[in-house]
């Protein structure tokens, strides 16, 4: 999956422990006979820099023309590892994910259920609302968000470090304050009605809490899914200007474009010139080399190439050069 094996190595055939995945999707628009249907993109991202690991980051995805579980389950069907995702049911069945031979771990993003209290603690929305006629904040959806803060700010101080050290972290200093943080919803939430707005992110956030809590015992897990949440901000900004895809096969290929396109941003290859000397060299290089095209590998290479002097790089060289620093001359 997002460790993108090297060409000509054996896939495995049983589950393999990769570690971490951020997964999300979101819509798109695929034409059918009659009309567009609704579809999904998914996507998978390997981001392992928050915890100082050095391995390379990569995303793919996957394009569906449904919502339906069978589609992330297919995806998922020889991972073993972490997955940090919203609550979406269909990404694996718990007695499915735990039975393999290499469990998946769900890790439940707190950027989602935080949300859920900004929005009814949101002061200047309130207050443009209540020009309208709007309701006034809830005190516990604001001191929610403000719990949440304080945990957020322990993860910015320990953002890097390494996956024992952000343990250690937590452990002394996130675990109490989201232990109080437990008992405090369970008091508030029993003096509540049932139409109480803030019951929804408290109840939200009970019925999950140990996918919740699980950031406190392992150091590679994040508080939220931003990274594959970013993954599908240009896809999620970009309906509105290409409309749909044209059919199914369209979406697929689309899927293939954001995959190699993302991996390239995220290892801050310019994906116009890596795509560029990719179609210039792939036709002549063995099977056993293709993996020095991946976008990390292809990066260290050019890299060595271009701090050679001029007379002394091959002449297929200089085209990629000029892609790099053309345009500053």
């Amino acid at each position: 999956m997002a460790g993108f094996p090297r060409a000509g190595q054996e896939r495995p055939n049983q589950n393999h422990q990769w570690g971490r995945l951020f997964g999300d999707d979101t819509t798109i628009p695929i034409q059918a006979k009659d009309k567009c249907a609704t579809g999904r993109i998914w996507t998978y991202v390997r981001d392992d820099r928050s915890y100082g690991e050095a391995a390379a980051p990569a995303a793919i995805y996957y394009a569906s023309s449904d919502h339906r579980g069978e589609h992330p389950q297919k995806h998922l069907a020889r991972y073993g590892g972490i997955l940090q995702s919203d609550c979406y049911n269909g990404f694996e069945p718990l007695s499915v994910a735990e039975k393999k031979a290499v469990p998946i771990t769900f890790a439940v993003c707190h950027a989602h259920a935080r949300r859920k209290f900004f929005e009814l603690a949101d002061i200047q929305k309130n207050v443009r609302d209540r020009k309208r006629k709007g309701k006034p904040i809830s005190p516990i959806a604001l001191e929610a968000v403000q719990r949440y803060d304080a945990l957020f700010e322990i993860e910015r101080e320990i953002n890097g470090l390494s996956a024992k050290e952000r343990r250690a972290a937590r452990q002394e200093k996130s675990k109490p304050l989201f232990a109080d943080m437990h008992e405090w919803l369970k008091r508030e939430r029993a003096t509540l009605s049932k139409s109480s707005e803030v019951t929804e992110p408290i109840d939200y956030m009970m019925k999950r809490w140990d996918g919740f809590a699980r950031f406190l015992e392992d150091g590679r897990i994040c508080l939220t899914n931003n990274a594959a949440e970013r993954a599908l901000r240009g896809t999620a900004l970009g309906r509105r200007n290409w409309t749909f895809a044209g059919s199914q096969r369209g979406a697929d290929r689309a899927a293939i474009m954001l995959s190699v396109i993302t991996t390239c941003r995220l290892n801050d290859v310019d994906p116009k010139a890596w795509l560029a000397d990719v179609f210039a060299r792939i036709a002549d290089l063995p099977v056993s080399r293709l993996h020095e095209l991946l976008p990390w590998q292809w990066k260290a290479t050019k890299g060595r190439l271009l701090r050679r002097p001029r007379k002394q790089l091959p002449k297929q060289c200089f085209r990629t050069r000029q892609a790099f620093i053309g345009q500053d001359q």
